[in-house]
């Protein structure tokens, strides 16, 4: 919600999020694109870093980070070049003094898209963390090892961290099942989600612009090569992207890995003659 709200505060402003074919890999974003969306993901990502935890042990001010103005204030960050390692700003209403959390980014969990002919739909990601999560297998299930998804630093500089580990605490998640809904009408237009771990935020984030802003069908939206930031650099899709893509970053001075990005997204969107769906090839 924070990128696609810093990305609507750009798009106010005369940003353009565009497409373009280049050779030799075809349709995919424009560097400009991938640079305004690979920042507004580091942004967030550090919001997210500094800010979320289970919200049973850490007030999570989710008013104050998806705030309009303070989410048009983090996009007058963003500039011509990229920034790096974002920091963590200051939603209103904050006033506890956390530390960010720097623990290693994982890549795990399943997804699963659905509606009926009830006008019931569903968008559920789930996950035992690490491939077969614990190893340990209990009456036909296996058990997770979620406990890596906490920060095993508790404290920085005397300030805790959000994520830290506490008896009975739920670890954060990056899984991000998403309902899209009209704004006039309220009527449901799509389902989506994704597995991957830590790069979640980044496949449902594309998805969405190429739904929304872009006008794709829902295969081609998932198509595109996948892109992002999480914050430590920024990543496109090995063997997806131009070279020229990947230069022109560069000269933007982003430091860019080229590397595998499966998403395994899904999603369904309502049309004229029912529903359409798409899922990653």
């Amino acid at each position: 919600l924070q990128t696609l709200g810093i990305l609507d505060a750009l798009q106010r402003k005369s940003a353009a999020l565009d497409l373009a074919t280049m050779p030799p890999v075809g349709l995919q974003p424009t560097a400009t694109a991938v640079h305004l969306m690979a920042e507004a993901e580091r942004l967030a990502y550090a919001d997210r870093a500094q800010y979320l935890a289970d919200s049973d042990f850490v007030p999570v001010n989710v008013k104050g980070l998806t705030d309009r103005a303070y989410l048009e204030g983090r996009a007058t960050l963003i500039g011509d070049k990229s920034m790096g390692r974002a920091q963590a700003g200051t939603p209103p209403g904050i006033n506890l003094a956390l530390a960010p959390d720097r623990s290693p980014l994982r890549i795990s969990t399943s997804q699963i898209a659905a509606v009926d002919d009830q006008g019931g739909a569903i968008s559920m990601t789930t996950s035992v963390e690490s491939a077969f999560g614990s190893h340990v297998m209990s009456n036909g299930f296996i058990l997770n090892n979620q406990l890596t998804d906490f920060s095993f630093v508790a404290d920085e500089n005397g300030k805790p961290v959000a994520n830290r580990i506490e008896p009975g605490k739920r670890p954060r998640s990056s899984m991000a099942p998403t309902l899209v809904f009209d704004r006039n009408t309220g009527a449901l237009v799509a389902t989506i989600g994704s597995p991957g771990g830590s790069q979640i935020i980044e496949y449902v984030n594309k998805a969405v612009v190429g739904l929304v802003d872009w006008k794709l069908n829902p295969q081609d939206a998932i198509g595109l090569p996948n892109f992002g930031s999480r914050n430590v650099g920024t990543e496109v899709e090995a063997g997806r992207v131009s070279p020229a893509l990947i230069q022109q970053l560069k000269d933007r001075g982003h430091e860019v890995s080229a590397i595998e990005m499966t998403s395994g997204t899904q999603i369904i969107v309502r049309d004229q003659n029912g529903w359409a769906a798409g899922a990653d090839p």
